[in-house]
């Protein structure tokens, strides 16, 4: 009988709380993924009906000038936060929401064809590849066993290299101002290398993101993945991550990107454990297009989901794409073909 008291007198604390209470709820008039090129309305529901004196909604923090048609064609994809402050009386209340921006469109599919072959070091676990004047530039992997290494292409003879001190697990790495960055795996740290005596000159340092996975640069920014779905976009001098996109195709988000180049304004990723390319829209994150490499894996005499292909370089000047893959023994000159 005791309990059953309790229990009764609970009940009617709980009765006279949501009787005397306001209960809102910011509901989205939409489903929660939407494409990039729809628009959304958001409201705020009071389930007793009571009167509401004002709100304020807002996007990602910033104030909207209405709750009804919010473009978002210009923004990029992923998850951004809906909220909004509900003032009654002389309370208010904040409420929070997300929805999930989706490209508008599937993307396009690649196929290849193969141009030329070209040795590899097969003990050469890369993670970072990329083309200047006339030689291949590589970062390798592995604790105790990472290197940046300058390369001749058509012999895959190595010409230079410096190891990396053994407690870091070397990862991508890029040339950017006459300078080489490198980043490392788990550490949170990156090195800055003369180009020409591949002598350490600084260290920069990333916060934000994740880990440090894949390396490339546009015109004024370094471009960084972390084994996520995003990819940062990082000051050029100190390293500091400024800025983000999500990958996302018209369905389904894209993470574990990997090894990254910049070509001809678009973000080329490998994705950890797959042999293919996604392209995306360094604006947007939309994944627009895929480039299905299946076959070079085996062509370079490795198996195994960590023998993946993971290395992107290109020749702007000659028009020349290479790829390779960690620990293959051959370098591929390709060429990608839209499939119709």
């Amino acid at each position: 009988m005791k309990n059953l008291k309790i229990i009764f007198s609970l009940v009617l604390i709980a009765v006279f709380l949501s009787s005397c209470g306001n209960v809102y709820k910011l509901k989205l008039n939409s489903p929660k993924q939407i494409k990039g090129s729809q628009k959304f309305s958001v409201t705020v529901e009071e389930q007793g009906q009571k009167p509401i004196d004002s709100i304020r909604y807002y996007l990602d923090g910033n104030k909207l000038s209405s709750n009804k048609d919010i473009d978002v064609s210009e923004m990029r994809l992923g998850t951004h936060a809906i909220s909004a402050t509900v003032f009654y009386g002389e309370k208010q209340k904040k409420l929070t929401n997300t929805i999930i921006l989706l490209a508008d469109k599937s993307p396009e599919i690649y196929s290849y064809t193969i141009v030329n072959e070209y040795p590899h070091d097969e003990k050469a676990f890369t993670q970072g590849l990329e083309y200047h004047n006339g030689f291949l530039y590589e970062s390798t992997g592995q604790r105790g066993k990472s290197t940046l290494r300058k390369v001749e292409i058509t012999t895959g003879k190595v010409l230079q290299k410096t190891a990396i001190d053994k407690k870091y697990f070397g990862e991508g790495m890029t040339i950017f101002n006459n300078k080489i960055f490198m980043l490392t795996w788990q550490n949170k740290i990156g090195f800055i290398y003369n180009l020409e005596t591949f002598k350490k000159e600084k260290d920069f340092y990333y916060a934000e993101s994740k880990e440090g996975w894949g390396l490339t640069h546009n015109e004024n920014k370094l471009i960084k993945s972390d084994g996520t779905k995003k990819i940062w976009f990082l000051n050029g001098e100190t390293g500091k991550e400024e800025s983000f996109i999500e990958a996302y195709t018209n369905d389904r988000l894209v993470k574990e990107l990997n090894e990254l180049e910049f070509i001809n304004g678009k973000i080329y990723a490998n994705v950890w454990q797959r042999n293919s390319i996604i392209i995306i829209n360094p604006k947007t994150g939309a994944v627009e297009g895929i480039a299905d490499l299946k076959g070079l894996q085996k062509k370079s005499g490795q198996k195994g989901s960590d023998k993946v292909l993971n290395g992107i370089a290109y020749d702007a000047e000659n028009d020349r794409l290479f790829v390779t893959g960690k620990n293959w023994n051959k370098l591929f000159e390709i060429k990608l073909h839209k499939k119709q």
